[in-house]
């Protein structure tokens, strides 16, 4: 039989006054329903067997022939699904004893026909079967004071194309709600890292005019960013911003959305009514936007628990209970944990820190900031460095022993000094080696002869370079007169040969000129 579905309970009206000897006319004015609609259910009922003026029929009893005589076609009223299901209570506390309620649902459901919805099913088990659970119960919490409390929270926004980049990439949005008014703060942002999370409570801050007494965020094990960032004591920039703008952190039970509900029931409605069907060129101009619907769009909805809208809440009495802004403005660090290797350097953001080389194999915090970059070992501080920009390689050679960088603090200029302290001809040489059209060339050359003090004498080294200045003047010639014995410099030369003192003409006659 095609056609409209039938209402159970309106079926059973009808058909208990058509047993009770009422024509279908009369039921057609009574129940306002149209005679050939009236005649469909009073020829089911006849077809069935059934006759008016019979023995009466129970409404409990028509309630369960009426499916059967409009099979496919009857559903109970909306409304009706406790009487449904107190037809089957046997079967649902036998259910319940081995599967949750949504799997007896579904299962009676499918399998029996039941019509009533989930919610339905699970209210008639809190009613009738169960007792309602602990955590089933919802605790309204009390209505915080002006300025106390503010919630924050990171999430997702969805993908925008990167024109710049020519790749998509996911936005998130930095929420903070102030639990009051619901005045709401909103940035986008493409990086979670710690200076984007720290950055966007200052924004907040500005936006607002004022701090929160108390901030509430995610515990660190809700994963939404990475654990340094949620973790007061980890993230030293965080607590320092908190010190700065005299706030208190409050981090929130994990999995517990509950403890943060006002920024959490706001993330659906920033996504909705600020991001979807947008596009925005450059990351700037989503900025910028989210800054206007914050002051218009948001701030004009209704409070929904106070009178009056949302941002005329906030402008009459948050902003004026909200601690004023710090005087000096905050310098966002970035904190790091970093090893000091062999080289005495640690590596913070593609940037190269030398630190004392007492502390190689240690573990170190080390704090970059805008203009300055700090090492500390515990709360000690071990190292200061002055950035520069553009500059990677942050390099103190006072950091290292000091007979691993003797070699590389002897300049030229150190080179002539020294060599004016061991005397005149090694100043001679020295000289002599650093003047020419390339000195770099021979520092080297140079270093290894003031060195050579280290081993010899100053009067022997003086004499050995007067030697040589006579000769080629090198360093290795230097090496070599040093290296002679003292007995083959002293002794004087002397030959064995006979000397011819008669002159040209003995050697030639024979006689004597």
């Amino acid at each position: 039989m095609a056609g409209r579905r039938f209402d159970v309970a309106d079926v059973v009206d009808v058909l208990q006054h058509w047993q009770a000897g009422r024509s279908d006319r009369q039921l057609s004015r009574s129940f306002g329903m149209g005679r050939n609609r009236v005649a469909r259910i009073t020829s089911a009922a006849e077809t069935a067997g059934l006759t008016p003026g019979g023995a009466p029929l129970a409404r409990q009893e028509w309630e369960q022939r009426v499916p059967e005589l409009f099979r496919g076609r009857a559903v109970p009223r909306p409304g009706d699904g406790q009487d449904e299901l107190s037809h089957v209570h046997d079967s649902i506390v036998a259910g319940l004893t081995a599967s949750t309620v949504t799997t007896v649902w579904q299962r009676m459901h499918d399998e029996a026909g039941i019509h009533a919805s989930l919610s339905t099913f699970r209210r008639y088990v809190r009613q009738n079967i169960r007792m309602v659970r602990p955590e089933d119960v919802t605790v309204r919490k009390e209505v915080t004071p002006p300025g106390e409390v503010a919630e924050v929270d990171y999430g997702r926004l969805g993908r925008w194309f990167d024109a710049l980049d020519d790749r998509w990439r996911t936005v998130q949005a930095f929420v903070m709600t102030l639990a009051y008014s619901r005045m709401v703060f909103v940035q986008p942002v493409l990086s979670c890292d710690q200076s984007s999370w720290v950055a966007a409570h200052v924004a907040a801050f500005a936006f607002f005019g004022g701090v929160p007494a108390q901030i509430r965020l995610d515990n660190l094990k809700t994963g939404v960013l990475r654990a340094d960032i949620y973790d007061p004591q980890l993230n030293r920039a965080y607590a320092e911003l908190a010190v700065h703008s005299g706030t208190l952190l409050d981090p929130c039970r994990a999995g517990k959305p509950k403890d943060k509900p006002r920024v959490e029931r706001n993330m659906p409605y920033v996504r909705d009514s600020f991001w979807s069907g947008r596009d925005f060129d450059r990351v700037r101009a989503m900025q910028d936007g989210a800054i206007r619907w914050c002051g218009g769009t948001a701030a004009h909805r209704p409070h929904g628990d106070l009178p009056g809208t949302v941002g005329e809440i906030f402008r009459r009495l948050e902003h004026p209970a909200l601690r004023p802004l710090p005087a000096d403005p905050f310098e966002i660090a970035h904190w790091a944990t970093a090893t000091v290797h062999p080289d005495c350097r640690v590596q913070v953001q593609r940037r190269f820190y030398s630190v004392p080389w007492t502390n190689v194999g240690k573990r170190v915090h080390v704090r970059v900031g805008e203009k300055l970059a700090h090492v500390y070992d515990g709360g000690t501080l071990i190292k200061t460095h002055l950035l520069r920009p553009g500059e990677r390689h942050y390099l103190d050679l006072a950091d290292y022993p000091e007979q691993k960088v003797a070699f590389l603090q002897r300049t030229p200029a150190w080179c002539r000094r020294r060599a004016a302290e061991l005397g005149p001809a090694v100043q001679a040489l020295v000289d002599e080696l650093l003047a020419g059209p390339h000195p770099l060339a021979c520092l080297r050359q140079a270093q290894g002869i003031v060195r050579l003090a280290d081993v010899h004498p100053a009067a022997e080294l003086d004499a050995a370079c007067a030697r040589a200045l006579v000769a080629d003047g090198s360093l290795r010639t230097v090496r070599n007169i040093l290296a002679l014995p003292r007995s083959a410099e002293e002794t004087p030369h002397s030959s064995s040969a006979g000397a011819f003192l008669h002159g040209q003409q003995v050697l030639l006659t024979g006689t004597p000129s």
